[in-house]
């Protein structure tokens, strides 16, 4: 028999405390639209991603680390996209297909105010939605303001520790899919135990035996769809590590659960060997593709036509590579909208060519859409949205209205 004290049970509890008061976002499946967002920590190299092909200049700054043209009877070459951008091969059997769907959109030349070049600083600044210039509230995150706006949200974080873009608003469960592994953390007793110690008491109005018993059971139906997920992964579909895996117990929950997530990916920061057509970078993003066509597949074809994905880093890299054939941080970077409904197949927002003379202080991609602008135009159409709630999720800055939806 299990003994647990008094103080026991409080560390315990502390454990569920992300889920306390939480629960009723569990109580029903998120119905209508749904929103991903997928931040790649450490600043990805989109340049060799989406490959500006039709740049000369591209491939003079990257002598050793440069994708080459687009050519069909190299398996190793960009993949054409259009007349100027290409793909990375390592995406052919995953991104290109819903590219020649329509249903994934690339931004290029997208990133934020904020010029620090310091992951940590940028990575804040994103999560907070708010202006880098002036006062600003390091406790409001985007999402927890979207949250607030949505009214009925049924949000989620699928991370290790609640992001910064989910706190500062309504209480959000956050727990790791990639970690909830083994066995439930509570046993039936413990479960038990814990929510008697809080029987009759409450905190604003709320009874607190009734959060905890529902903070559990949120607990309790993750866990069990995750094994579940796992059980099915093992037929030998798809790798059973990473976030190839995790993924798709994404697309499961959020197909029954929750119709607003983040999830952050790292392992994005390329200083040294980068790579080309293959090699480090290569594999991350080869992995990143089969992850979001296991969301879909797991997520399925009725949800995935109300779905948006959208994919965004701190920030891009160095135009040019650097002596140790990676590249360094940069500024702009080309995020990705993905959805069933969307009206992909296209590069959008505003464009220069890439010239010595049209980088940012001559090293890296400049920014033309702010992310802002961007999230903040498919939250209009995807959800509708007002003016002031708009501005209410990303003080100072215009929606951008780029077609998507």
């Amino acid at each position: 028999m299990v003994n647990l004290d008094r103080r026991q049970l409080l560390i315990s509890a502390g454990l569920i405390a992300p889920l306390v008061m939480a629960g009723h976002a569990f109580s029903a499946p998120a119905t209508g639209s749904r929103m991903l967002v997928i931040f790649l920590r450490g600043a990805y190299d989109a340049t060799n991603i989406i490959v500006p092909t039709g740049s000369d200049f591209y491939y003079a700054a990257r002598p050793h680390i440069g994708l080459m043209r687009p050519d069909p009877t190299n398996p190793n070459a960009a993949l054409p996209l259009d007349a100027d951008w290409s793909l990375h091969p390592a995406l052919k059997d995953t991104i290109l297909p819903l590219w020649e769907a329509r249903q994934i959109a690339f931004v290029p030349f997208a990133g934020t105010d904020d010029m620090s070049r310091s992951h940590f600083e940028t990575q804040d600044t994103m999560e907070m939605g708010q202006p880098f210039a002036g006062q600003r509230n390091f406790n409001s995150g985007f999402m927890a303001r979207l949250t607030a706006e949505l009214g009925k949200a049924s949000p989620i974080a699928f991370t290790d520790r609640l992001p910064l873009c989910f706190q500062g608003g309504p209480p959000i469960p956050n727990i790791s899919v990639d970690n909830a592994l083994g066995k439930l953390p509570f046993s039936p007793r413990e479960v038990d135990l814990i929510t008697g110690m809080y029987k009759g008491q409450s905190a604003e109005s709320v009874l607190l035996d009734h959060s905890v018993a529902e903070g559990f059971a949120v607990r309790s139906t993750v866990f069990e769809s995750i094994q579940d997920e796992m059980v099915k992964a093992n037929r030998g579909a798809i790798s059973a590590k990473g976030f190839e895996v995790a993924a798709r117990r994404i697309g499961a929950l959020m197909r029954d659960h929750y119709n607003l997530a983040f999830v952050d990916v790292g392992g994005w920061d390329t200083h040294i060997n980068q790579g080309g057509a293959q090699g480090y970078l290569a594999t991350r993003i080869g992995e990143l593709g089969r992850a979001l066509t296991g969301f879909i597949d797991a997520i399925g074809s009725t949800a995935w036509k109300n779905t948006t994905v959208v994919v965004v880093s701190e920030f891009g890299r160095t135009f040019r590579e650097n002596g140790n054939r990676g590249t360094d941080h940069g500024y702009g970077s080309t995020h990705w909208v993905l959805g069933g409904g969307i009206n992909g197949g296209r590069m959008v927002g505003p464009q220069v060519k890439i010239t010595p003379e049209t980088l940012n202080q001559q090293r890296d991609m400049p920014v033309l859409t702010d992310y802002r602008a961007l999230i903040g135009g498919l939250l209009s159409r995807q959800f509708g949205l007002s003016g002031d709630q708009l501005a209410r999720v990303f003080p100072q800055m215009k929606p951008a209205d780029l077609g998507l939806l």
